[in-house]
């Protein structure tokens, strides 16, 4: 299993101990948290307008030395609130990944994607409210003096939501196995603590990813 990797990043203007003693906690069980080992994670800038204080992540899915699929997670946090959020923390992420150019025809592409996040968030046992999202497919082939590029097929999962339970460190988990459904991986076993009756990733089989290096 991984360990989180990277340190703290934040919006700016309040030092690190100035932090809110609840946003230290919750960088500090992102930093506890083991995902699977093809996971490799590293810091980010985080973004300075979204929320008073914000925390970010980068992560790849690496297979003998091949990417097959990367992401960002950006935990925000505004003491005071959001009305939006429906709570004083929000998890912002990214998860994108090529795919073989036939999955592009799939009607049920899009759905099968949106529902690996809500299967990884109840197999994690991470309790959210408030999700939303995107998911958004790409089919590319090239031309002329491209031609000989191999055709491609990228799919991009863009979602957010409120954590409704504390533990920070299943939320990351939960964006791990995503990005690995993603990248083609076989499902892992649910995560100690998830109910007998949570979601589970094996319930949907993975798309096929592709497994040689991306043309240049």
């Amino acid at each position: 299993m991984a360990a989180v990797s990277g340190g703290p990043a934040h919006g700016g203007g309040p030092g690190e101990d100035a932090r809110p003693a609840a946003f230290r906690d919750a960088v500090g069980a992102l930093s506890a948290a083991r995902l699977r080992p093809e996971v490799r994670l590293g810091s980010a800038p985080a973004p300075r307008r979204l929320a008073p204080y914000a925390h970010a992540l980068t992560a790849s899915v690496e297979v003998d030395g091949e990417e097959l699929a990367e992401g960002r997670l950006v935990l925000l946090h505004d003491p005071a609130g959001h009305e939006a959020w429906q709570g004083s923390f929000r998890v912002v992420t990214l998860t994108r990944a090529e795919l073989e150019p036939e999955m592009a025809g799939d009607p049920l592409l899009s759905e099968v994607g949106w529902a690996w996040l809500l299967d990884a968030l109840g197999a994690n046992a991470a309790r959210y409210t408030e999700a939303g999202g995107t998911v958004t497919r790409c089919a590319s082939q090239y031309f002329g003096a491209l031609a000989e590029r191999d055709s491609s097929t990228e799919i991009e999962v863009r979602a957010s939501w409120t954590p409704a339970d504390g533990r920070f460190e299943r939320h990351l988990a939960a964006w791990g196995d995503l990005l690995c459904a993603c990248a083609g991986l076989p499902p892992a076993a649910p995560a100690h603590g998830a109910p007998p009756d949570a979601p589970s990733l094996g319930g949907v089989v993975p798309m096929p990813a592709r497994r040689r290096p991306r043309s240049r």
